[in-house]
This record gives C-alpha cells, structure tokens and sequence, in this order.
C-alpha cells in the first residue's frame, strides 16, 4: 500500500525553495488495541458521565480546561485557542545545519518521509515540474555528501514542531523532535548520577570489551528481527477463532543476578565464538 499523504508545502533555506511532501514512515500495529467487552460479549459504550450532577454530559456542553490547583480549571473557549493557532505557512524552515554525530536520537518523537512534489495529479499522470525533483535531489546530495542534517521548524494540524531532517537511503526522512524540556535529566535516574558508580577494573573492562567483539556483526540487519509476541498473538487469535484448544508455553526462567562479573564474562566468552562476518561486494 502506498505511503499516505499528510502535509504538501515546501522545505525553505536561504532564498531556496523546494517544494515536497510528508508521509507516513510507520504503519499502525496490527494488534495495538483490543475492544472492551461485557461477559456476554457485547462491546462496550463510554459515556460522558459528571460525577457531581450525576447526569451524562451531551457533547455540545463539554468545554477544555486545565487544571491549576485541585479541582480548580481554568475553561478554554473554542475563541480562545483561535486566537493562539498558528499560521500554517506550508513552509519547512531550516534554521540551521549542524554535524551527523552532534544529533541525539533521544530527541525524536515521530518519523516521516520527506519525498518531492512532481505535480503528479490524478487525471494527468505526468510530471509537471521536473524542477522540484531536481532541487530535492541536490539537497538529498549535499546532505549525503556533507553528512548534515538540517534543522528547522514546520507547523503540523495547528502546531509549531521542532524537526530534523536528513539524507536517508535515496529520499529523505524528517524527524519530529521533543523540545530539550520535555526530557527529563538523567541525574533523576537512581544508581547512575555522581559519585555513585563502582569502579570497574581493568581485566573487567577487557574480558568486556572481547565479548562485544565477540557479538559484533559487520552490518547490522533489521529485518532479521521481529515481533515474537505480536505473532504468537496472530496465532491464539486464529485458534480461538476456530474453536480450536489454545497451550499455553512454560514461562521462562527469570535469570539470576551476576554475582561474580569477572567468572560471567569469562564464561560468556568461552561459549560465545566470533561471527562470522560478511564479505562486502
């Protein structure tokens, strides 16, 4: 199935612009809710309900608002948020380039792909502005080429996104960021701040270093990967489905803390032989 379209406009730095669009880079699990049922089996409404009146609240009564003390909100009119919505500009605007290693991963949030608006309509299936496709392949090159990504700002259903963007495979790929106060510090993070790590000893740190080795693969391949649960769900629901007996596996052993590190990676390396690696051609 093709990528879904949700946003056309163009990504503008300097006096250029090049005119794109967003899609879609991920695809909705095919298990990512269930349905709520009675024990009858009957799906199951929610209601609007106000605890205090004691009455179902229709739709046209219910009003935003954000809690600013206990049980104290502030009500946001429909008038209110109008005022602040912002300016869609269709516009992509690079504030600045910066290197491929200064770029944390932590910091993103959602992904798209970025492709070239070539005018392609429905009716006439030819493209119209051979232009666009040119201009999006030179900035897809000099990101490639200089190994930049571009950072910038787009406004998306009515609000401002922080967003990277950068040369992936032969297209582009935006990232849509969390703003540096949305991450908390990680000195709030038990066991790890200062002055409270242990020392690691030097034959630790080589025994440690040769099992990695050990484990490392010369390209790393995604699609050897996959969801475990999701298909041994695909499987439950197919046998309920058919009124066939489900088995239910053991559960795993829990794994044992490591006592002694230096024996664990010792032994970890003794059963753990090197890879093979794949030849490059």
């Amino acid at each position: 199935m093709a990528a879904r379209t949700i946003w056309k406009g163009s990504i503008s730095f300097g006096l250029v612009n090049i005119p794109v669009q967003v899609f879609v880079a991920t695809q909705k699990e095919e298990f990512s809710s269930f349905n709520q049922l009675d024990e009858k089996g009957h799906k199951i409404k929610y209601k609007k309900w106000c605890p205090i009146e004691e009455r179902e609240i229709p739709w046209s009564e219910i009003k935003k608002g954000y809690e600013i003390t206990k049980n104290n909100y502030v009500v946001l009119e429909k008038e209110d948020l109008e005022n602040i919505k912002l300016k869609t500009t269709h516009t992509i605007e690079i504030n600045e380039f910066i290197d491929s290693e200064d770029f944390d991963p932590l910091y993103i949030e959602k992904n798209y792909y970025i492709g070239p608006d070539v005018g392609i309509t429905k009716k006439k299936k030819k493209n119209t502005s051979p232009s666009n496709s040119k201009a999006y392949s030179l900035f897809v090159k000099i990101l490639n080429e200089t190994n930049k990504i571009a950072i910038g700002k787009v406004v998306l259903r009515d609000k401002e996104h922080l967003v990277a963007l950068r040369s992936y495979q032969r297209g582009l790929i935006m990232h849509q960021l969390k703003y540096l106060d949305e991450i908390k510090p990680m000195d709030e993070v038990e066991g790890i701040s200062n002055g409270q790590q242990p020392k690691v000893e030097d034959k630790e740190l080589s025994l440690g270093k040769t099992l990695v080795d050990n484990l490392t693969s010369e390209q790393f391949d995604i699609g050897k990967y996959s969801d475990t649960y999701s298909k041994e769900l695909e499987k439950l629901i197919e046998a309920k489905s058919k009124g066939q007996k489900v088995t239910i596996g053991q559960e795993e052993e829990k794994a044992e803390d490591t006592t002694n590190l230096l024996e664990a990676l010792k032994a970890s390396i003794s059963i753990k032989s090197k890879p093979r690696r794949q030849k490059r051609t």
